[in-house]
């Protein structure tokens, strides 16, 4: 915020010194339309100064050796406003932020221009309870405290590896394939799935109750008429997103060593399922499925989804479905014609 340095002088107004410097008050106009007010000593800013940038957001404070020292004042463009505390010209030390109307959203520590440490982050909550914003890069943390008045008040602990917004494409389905869901790790994980010949299976690592998000189905995003004119057997970790776009994760991703930034894909078919799936907003995936409780679920229970071959294809005159679901079906409803028997 305070480097000039690919600036190239333009306009100098006030006086030089012998050298032709900027020696006192002046204002310096740059070529990328930047302007500078403030004080100088042979040609380096010394004393109180401010910048114009040419976006419209501002930064005033007091400058030492051409370095903003102390506290500093970077008004954003949209009238959001940082009180932080600068070291050679970077933010390093206690800040806070306000948004354009003077509420307090940040308050804490920044090191390098980059938040650090245990900080207070204020969001606004709409009274349906939501709160909606774009993340282009983010942390994990543990909410330590908050406070209920107009806003909630959170005390977030930042900790962990650095998230970027990673959606999928048609040919990409993570950026970082091994860098697991912080929300997902604590809530799930795989192990050799309790049915019969289903290979592995996602489990409860902890309780939780009905209607709780456990885990996360992100996929490479293709289209339903690619997954209609392929074999059964390429449609084993497929699901539909929405009219046009199927979720898939294909070989060798089923294999948790290659991809485990989400794990939704690894829990099985029931027909008596705890879990559904669910449309969900991911901050680091964007549209995708969630693994959804439909009822309470035990720790170390497997998580059980209805894969949802319930519909019919006229022109082959029949369920379309895999062999293997099929067979199930009959047995399931077999065994619900004898209970009602029974």
């Amino acid at each position: 915020m305070d480097s000039d340095e690919e600036n190239v002088e333009e306009i100098i107004e006030g006086p030089l010194d012998e050298d032709g410097q900027p020696h006192g008050c002046c204002t310096i106009t740059y070529s990328s339309s930047d302007r500078f007010e403030g004080h100088f000593v042979h040609g380096e800013k010394n004393g109180r100064g401010k910048f114009y940038f040419f976006d419209g957001s501002t930064l005033e404070g007091f400058y030492v050796d051409d370095a903003l020292q102390g506290q500093g004042i970077y008004t954003y463009e949209d009238g959001g406003v940082l009180h932080g505390t600068y070291m050679d010209g970077e933010l390093n030390g206690p800040a806070q932020e306000y948004d354009s109307e003077g509420v307090m959203i940040f308050k804490g520590q920044y090191k390098d221009n980059n938040r650090h440490g245990e900080c207070w982050v204020y969001y606004p909550v709409s009274r349906n309870g939501t709160c909606k914003s774009t993340l282009k890069q983010f942390k994990a943390a543990t909410l330590t405290m908050f406070h209920l008045t107009k806003f909630l008040l959170f005390q977030l602990c930042f900790t962990g590896p650095l998230y970027t917004f990673d959606k999928s494409t048609s040919s990409c389905i993570s950026t970082n394939c091994l860098l697991p869901d912080p929300y997902e790790t604590m809530r799930v994980y795989v192990a050799d799935s309790l049915i019969s010949n289903a290979g592995e299976g996602l489990f409860a690592k902890t309780s939780a109750e009905s209607n709780t998000v456990l885990a996360f189905y992100n996929g490479i995003r293709i289209t339903h008429h690619e997954v209609d004119c392929r074999d059964w057997s390429l449609n084993g970790n497929t699901i539909s997103l929405d009219e046009e776009t199927v979720l898939d994760v294909p070989y060798p991703y089923n294999n948790i060593r290659k991809y485990c930034a989400s794990l939704g894909h690894k829990a099985n078919h029931s027909f008596t399922p705890n879990c559904m799936y669910d449309t969900y907003v991911h901050p680091r995936f964007g549209p995708i499925k969630c693994i959804r409780t439909v009822k309470a679920v035990e720790k170390d229970e497997e998580l059980t989804v209805a894969y949802g071959y319930d519909h019919y294809d006229s022109a082959r005159s029949g369920l379309e479905a895999p062999e293997w679901y099929k067979k199930g079906l009959q047995s399931f409803q077999a065994d619900q014609k004898n209970q009602e028997q029974n």
